[in-house]
């Protein structure tokens, strides 16, 4: 991740929701997050919240489940999904550590997520803010509402320090 777009959010607050529980629910997105870094993975993290409970959570595992779809946030959407016996999980809020990119925003407009908020941007493959408003596209049949920055600098930062290590052990990720 670009410290330059890291340091684009490191300031930003949360807009709308209540600040401290989003900042409650991030901090368990950071703990799914070290989960994946536990097991060599890119460190993101992901929890959907309906009525004030979680009922699905996710992280990143491409790599050990050898699947390119098997991102923080379809994780946790597919163990929402399967917990409330719904793939429409309306009035839901997923929480990620780091902005989603295309392929994770079309899976929230197809879950009919209602609300998303991330932490840092991903200035590379972000598709929230970043790299384009999927989102926002008129096209969509759903409109998911979303906001950044909830605990912007540590989300980033977990993304960062993982890429940073690898860089000085050599250690490259799978191609």
């Amino acid at each position: 991740m670009a410290d330059a777009g890291r340091a684009a959010t490191c300031n930003a607050g949360t807009v709308a929701g209540n600040a401290d529980a989003d900042a409650a629910w991030m901090e368990l997105a950071l703990q799914q997050a070290a989960l994946g870094a536990a097991r060599g993975e890119v460190p993101v993290g992901a929890v959907v919240v309906l009525g004030g409970e979680v009922v699905g959570a996710g992280f990143n595992c491409p790599i050990s489940a050898c699947d390119p779809t098997a991102h923080a946030e379809v994780q946790a959407l597919r163990d929402a999904a399967g917990r409330i016996g719904n793939y429409r999980l309306r009035d839901a809020s997923l929480y990620v550590t780091i902005e989603p990119c295309s392929m994770c925003a079309g899976a929230l407009v197809h879950a009919r997520i209602g609300r998303l908020v991330f932490g840092a941007r991903e200035p590379k493959a972000g598709a929230v803010i970043s790299q384009g408003r999927l989102l926002d596209a008129p096209y969509l049949n759903h409109r998911v509402q979303w906001q950044e920055g909830v605990l912007a600098c540590r989300c980033g930062a977990a993304v960062s320090e993982f890429f940073a290590a690898r860089r000085r052990t050599g250690k490259a990720l799978k191609d």
